[in-house]
């Protein structure tokens, strides 16, 4: 039975072969640049998936959260880097996983040094969190005195292991292109390496080098500057990294098969079911304005090219408006489907909560 029978409502598919074709690239790609490559899991958050990467060599990971973090430990992972700020509320629960694996933490504040020092009985490794132009989290990259007093309260206590600097380049994730990918990669290691020699200077040191983006590491192939690689969204890519350049359309491993529920020819619009709560409400550019996801047609076992013109322009919780061109619109009718391509794969996983792999296998994710 082709698996499109069976869908009644919106179902995240998923292309097994392009993702662990994707980690595959990925794990070649660090191999042969000579980094460390500690994926980050938040993208796919499943025990199932992640076990596709150990063949690859991989025996370190990234995650976005506490709970994600044991999650992935009852699953085996003994090497775990939590990618978020410390929560000191949290630190009896960190400490209690830092028992059982080894554990990594970020931290941008003296008040957070401080926390985990009074609450950490067992050692961890401390990476300090530097912005490098996002404008996100951690301390600027343009002011080392900050960075050199907490990386020396940090070295000056027991249960924390100063490795080292971490950074996330989101500013990547706009980029015009790979080509301005790769550059604001690049400026971004390059401003990283700048505090790294000026807390070297200090006597601080040797410290690694943390660097991860899906666009620029997608575009590189060397990663001058970095000791470790993280991307995350790779794993499955998306709308906005397959308009931006950094895939090609065979690589993206996600869609979410919606029904048509309705047809309105007279303003160029299909209704699916599918909305903010299976997509999330995350947006591209698009024409002249945002989209939150391109539309596809079931084509074989998965789905065929983005259809010319065709875009989820307006959501409600449990709706999708797709705008599409009169020869567009003239191929659906209502209760077909459509695969729509996420502006964001990351948050459609995330509401979704489970994959349907495009020979009708389901894995599920975690749940919090």
């Amino acid at each position: 039975m082709n698996i499109f029978d069976s869908i009644v409502k919106p179902t995240l598919l998923l292309n097994g072969a392009a993702a662990r074709a994707n980690i595959q690239r990925m794990a070649a790609k660090a191999a042969a640049a000579g980094v460390s490559f500690r994926p980050h899991f938040k993208t796919h958050q499943s025990r199932e998936i992640g076990e596709w990467f150990r063949p690859h060599g991989v025996e370190a990971i990234t995650v976005s959260s506490l709970d994600m973090a044991e999650y992935f430990a009852g699953a085996g992972w003994a090497d775990i880097t939590l990618a978020l700020s410390a929560n000191v509320r949290q630190v009896a629960q960190m400490d209690d996983l830092a028992g059982r694996i080894r554990l990594g933490l970020l931290a941008e504040s003296p008040e957070t040094v401080a926390a985990l020092a009074r609450g950490l009985r067992h050692p961890v490794d401390l990476w300090l969190k530097v912005d490098t132009g996002s404008g996100r989290t951690g301390l600027a990259w343009d002011q080392p005195a900050a960075l050199i007093e907490l990386a020396r309260q940090a070295a000056a206590l027991p249960s924390l292991r100063l490795r080292g600097l971490l950074t996330h380049a989101g500013q990547t994730y706009t980029a015009p292109g790979p080509a301005g990918a790769a550059a604001l990669f690049a400026t971004s290691a390059a401003r990283i390496n700048q505090v790294r020699a000026a807390l070297q200077a200090a006597g601080l040191g040797p410290l690694l080098v943390s660097v991860g983006d899906t666009p620029g590491c997608s575009a590189l192939d060397r990663f001058e500057g970095a000791d470790e690689i993280r991307p995350g969204n790779f794993v499955f890519y998306d709308a906005k990294q397959y308009l931006a350049g950094a895939c090609r359309f065979e690589e993206v491993a996600v869609a979410l098969a919606c029904p048509v529920v309705a047809l309105h020819p007279e303003r160029g619009e299909a209704v699916l079911y599918g909305g903010a709560i299976h997509l999330s409400n995350d947006a591209l550019a698009w024409q002249d304005g945002r989209a939150h996801a391109l539309a596809a047609l079931p084509e074989g076992a998965g789905w065929g090219q983005p259809l010319p013109g065709c875009a989820v322009t307006r959501l409600s919780q449990e709706h999708g408006i797709l705008s599409m061109p009169p020869e567009q619109l003239a191929r659906l009718r209502v209760g077909d489907l459509v695969c729509l391509i996420p502006a964001h794969s990351c948050l459609t996983a995330q509401a979704m909560g489970r994959y349907l792999t495009l020979d009708g296998h389901w894995i599920e994710m975690m749940r919090a």
